[in-house]
């Protein structure tokens, strides 16, 4: 069993290895083929301990007084955080927000590729596709999930709608959702949902705002 899996990982140090991974994104683009504990935790807005403590969770990296090779450490922590493979979403709900993911083209810099659509809008099934990404209806959802080996489930719908295309997602064996629609979603144990509240994250930011006047 690997280090990483012997033990209960804390979340906020893998949204800290993310952070990693994109300044090493930068660091490689700018030539960097060694890089400092304390250089990496200045450019993701940490300190040097927490860098070498959040490695610490799944072995031994760099060389002592030196630092770590950008390249080695780039791709571990690919491998860790499981985007060394391509990972297929599918979108449901093609509104403003729904339309907008569909052009997100920095997706494709993380592995992570939209491989389908899904509406009950008959003007939005008539177009075919939307941002180059084709779109059906829902009820060709297990065969096209089937088809395109879908990892993850983006929802995008109104609340109203949210839990029963979740409940759809599940049956048609996708384990995987990232939720757009502010509301809490139930599933099966063994279904990963994150939850991506706009309205929270913005109530967290007008608070620390209140709170430094």
């Amino acid at each position: 069993m690997s280090k990483e899996k012997s033990q209960k990982i804390p979340e906020v140090t893998i949204r800290r290895l993310s952070a990693y991974h994109r300044c090493l994104v930068r660091a490689r683009e700018e030539g960097m083929k060694v890089i400092s504990s304390s250089t990496l935790a200045k450019n993701c807005g940490v300190n040097a301990a927490q860098v070498r403590k959040d490695l610490a969770y799944f072995g031994k990296f760099g060389i002592r007084g030196m630092g770590y090779y950008v390249d080695g450490l780039f791709t571990d922590i690919k491998r860790i955080l499981g985007i060394d493979r391509v990972w297929n979403m599918a979108l449901f709900g093609a509104g403003n927000l729904g339309t907008a993911l569909l052009f997100y083209k920095d997706f494709l810099k993380q592995n992570y590729h939209m491989v389908a659509a899904f509406d009950i809008d008959p003007e939005k099934l008539q177009k075919g596709a939307i941002g180059g990404v084709p779109i059906y209806h829902p009820d060709k959802l297990p065969e096209i999930t089937h088809r395109e080996k879908i990892d993850i489930a983006i929802i995008a719908t109104p609340v109203s709608k949210a839990q029963g295309v979740a409940d759809q997602v599940v049956q048609a064996g996708i384990r995987g959702i990232l939720n757009f629609a502010p509301t809490r979603l139930s599933v099966p144990d063994n279904v990963v949902v994150k939850d991506v509240f706009f309205t929270n994250i913005l109530d967290n930011l007008v608070y620390l705002l209140t709170a430094s006047r």
